[in-house]
């Protein structure tokens, strides 16, 4: 992967996600965080095995990233954004849309 589709991948991956790494390994700990999104044989949804992820990607100098880890937030990208397009009407404070979104890095109670 070049340098410039890196650069892009970073800074789209930096607009989607507005959690702090803190701020989301504390919501990752939570019931509502574990209660949300599809499930796999372990029990642990997609998003939250993603949201630890993101949590140790933002915890990542930029130079020890790997293609992998840049496939990994261009993922987050993806989601981040079709789940908005998803938005349901009224407030969203209180959903599994928003704590979905969460789990992916992206609280859309921010501005």
């Amino acid at each position: 992967m070049s340098g410039p589709d890196r650069e892009q991948i970073r800074d789209d991956f930096a607009a989607a996600v507005n959690m702090t790494p803190k701020e989301l390994a504390d919501w990752l700990e939570t019931d509502a965080s574990r209660r949300v999104g599809d499930t796999r044989g372990d029990g642990e949804s997609t998003g939250h095995r993603s949201g630890r992820r993101i949590v140790a990607l933002l915890r990542t100098n930029r130079a020890d990233l790997t293609d992998d880890d840049y496939a990994h937030m261009r993922e987050v990208v993806g989601y981040v954004h079709r789940h908005l397009a998803q938005r349901p009407a009224g407030d969203v404070t209180d959903t599994r849309w928003r704590y979905s979104l969460m789990n992916w890095g992206h609280d859309p109670n921010r501005s």
